[in-house]
């Protein structure tokens, strides 16, 4: 039944464009960071370069999240792993590089400023940043949404779909905000070898889910053969392979770029101890 009812489900998703939860986090996310830019001084504004760098990370989130390009990633298991790229990797390291917390809590009304700093969300974050649980996360979420049955019900259910992409983002967020903290040691929530450690460590296992997927000659994920590829006639095969590929390959060289970068901020004395 629910196989059946998934086109027509995907087809409306995808033809609205617009889904109000994405939509109001994105317009909230430019609006607050707009006017903690305007509260902030002078001297303490961040620079061009991490303006630009928060601006990226939130397009880039808002068009695979709220264009014709979530549709087709419904569509398409290689634009899939795309989006999840990007969700869990690309936009949260370019949000996070910019290192934005004290620019939106400018820009924030007071009650979601105390909101943010309350011991309980102070808490949750603690405990979900710890290094061990962080990486687990991580790792697991990427696993746990690519486990076949898994994905499967995700694909054809709304609600395991939106919480599959929120749970990637937020996660994202987190584990890159562990990662790459450009404030010294003494203040960092961990020090440099823990940091490059959390860098190199989450790339294995996207290894392994990559290789695991890319060399399999039977059909992994079937929902997109029964759904209906948006490119009837790209080879089923050839999808799962580019998949497997974007997930081996994109994944791990984000985790390189982030190791090295957390190198660089030890050398320049950035982060140091």
């Amino acid at each position: 039944m629910g196989v059946h009812q998934s086109p027509d489900r995907l087809a409306i998703l995808g033809t609205m464009g617009i889904l109000p939860t994405w939509y109001v986090a994105a317009s909230l996310a430019t609006y607050w960071y707009c006017r903690g830019l305007m509260g902030t001084p002078t001297d303490l504004r961040p620079s061009r370069w991490s303006q630009l760098a928060y601006f990226a990370g939130v397009a880039v989130l808002y068009v695979v999240l709220q264009t014709r390009f979530d549709y087709l990633a419904q569509h398409m298991f290689f634009l899939n792993r795309v989006q999840h790229i990007v969700m869990h990797h690309v936009g949260p390291v370019l949000i996070v590089l910019a290192w934005p917390g004290a620019v939106l809590k400018r820009g924030m009304p007071c009650f979601m400023q105390r909101l943010v700093e309350s011991r309980c969300i102070s808490g949750i974050t603690n405990w979900i940043q710890q290094p061990l649980l962080a990486a687990i996360l991580f790792a697991g979420l990427i696993g746990l949404w690519l486990y076949p049955p898994v994905h499967f019900r995700a694909m054809i259910d709304a609600r395991l779909y939106a919480l599959m992409n929120w749970s990637m983002v937020v996660d994202g967020m987190l584990f890159w905000c562990l990662v790459l903290d450009p404030r010294p040691a003494a203040t960092a929530r961990v020090s440099v070898p823990v940091r490059a450690a959390l860098a190199a460590g989450v790339m294995y296992p996207q290894i392994a889910f990559g290789l695991s997927i890319t060399f399999v000659i039977h059909d992994l994920y079937p929902f997109y053969a029964l759904c209906g590829r948006a490119f009837p006639s790209f080879p089923p095969h050839l999808d799962q392979a580019l998949g497997g590929i974007i997930v081996w390959l994109a994944g791990s060289m984000m985790s390189v770029l982030a190791f090295v970068y957390v190198l660089y901020l030890y050398g320049t004395g950035r982060s140091s101890g």
